[in-house]
């Protein structure tokens, strides 16, 4: 197998997203939604998706089980274009992500994947150490394999999503980051956030902030913002995947931080227009 450019470690999912006109209130009662679809979910498939999408050269390295979400995840991935290089797991991850259309989300797992017991940690160390860039989202495999990551030598990206600050599984994936990505959905003050990871060894720091677009700083401690780019939003799943992809692939291109962001802002408008995670899905997934 050729080396990637960016070896990404994480979920790949299949999940029922149901529009409603409001995120349910925590009391018994009905509600009526808008639509609903199956499509394939996942943090990682989702960054997947949006860097073979820029051309970028990319392996996946997911989980699934052998039953039918973990069929229907493997088939639309694969017609995708996406390379992806499969772990066995007793059930695929699902979710069911009720979502509103300004965006708001809950999302329930209904299965997760375990980690492995680390049987193919030879040639991932081997991948990881040939790569330009690591990728290692929040769920229990990536965090076994930080270790390797870390003896790999490759900078490490991590997402860290609705971090709130304080939460301990994400504590490791931040100590291993050269990049830092979240959202600013549950950071009190998301800029000295950004601030406090470079002071502690990261070279770039980004806080996403949906339709207000993004604000990131440098290893100089310089802080830049870009704007969204607009767009008709048919649905926000995976937009902060795509924002972060757009800026990896750029960076590894040597763009500079205000350009990446800009391409960033251009990779995440691009999946705002379609109800899967990119584009590549459409015609794969009814």
């Amino acid at each position: 197998m050729p080396s990637p450019s960016v070896f990404i470690a994480g979920p790949a999912s299949w999940n029922s997203i149901v529009v409603l006109d409001r995120l349910p209130e925590p009391v018994p009662h009905m509600q009526f939604a808008e639509d609903s679809w199956d499509t394939v979910g996942g943090t990682s498939a989702g960054k997947a998706l949006s860097l073979t999408g820029l051309g970028r050269s990319t392996l996946l390295y997911a989980l699934a089980g052998d039953d039918e979400p973990g069929e229907r995840v493997r088939g639309a991935l694969a017609g995708a274009g996406v390379d992806v290089r499969w772990a066995s797991a007793s059930a695929t991850e699902r979710h069911l992500n009720l979502m509103t259309r300004a965006g708001g989300r809950v999302s329930l797992y209904l299965s997760a994947p375990s980690a492995t017991d680390g049987a193919e940690d030879d040639e991932l160390r081997d991948l990881m150490a040939a790569a330009d860039a690591l990728v290692l989202d929040l769920a229990a495999e990536p965090l076994r394999l930080l270790p390797l990551a870390r003896e790999a030598g490759t900078p490490i990206w991590v997402d860290v999503h609705d971090y709130d600050g304080s939460a301990e599984f994400h504590r490791p994936f931040l100590d291993a980051a050269d990049a830092v990505f979240c959202n600013a959905d549950r950071l009190d003050d998301p800029v000295a956030f950004l601030h406090s990871r470079i002071a502690a060894g990261a070279t770039l720091a980004v806080c996403t902030l949906g339709a207000d677009g993004a604000v990131a700083v440098d290893a100089d401690g310089v802080e830049h913002r870009v704007a969204a780019v607009p767009v008709d939003v048919v649905d926000t799943n995976g937009a902060g995947d795509a924002f972060l992809a757009g800026v990896l692939d750029a960076h590894l291109a040597g763009a500079s931080v205000p350009e990446a962001l800009a391409a960033g802002a251009r990779s995440a408008s691009s999946v705002l227009r379609t109800r899967h995670l990119h584009p590549l899905l459409d015609r794969v997934t009814p």
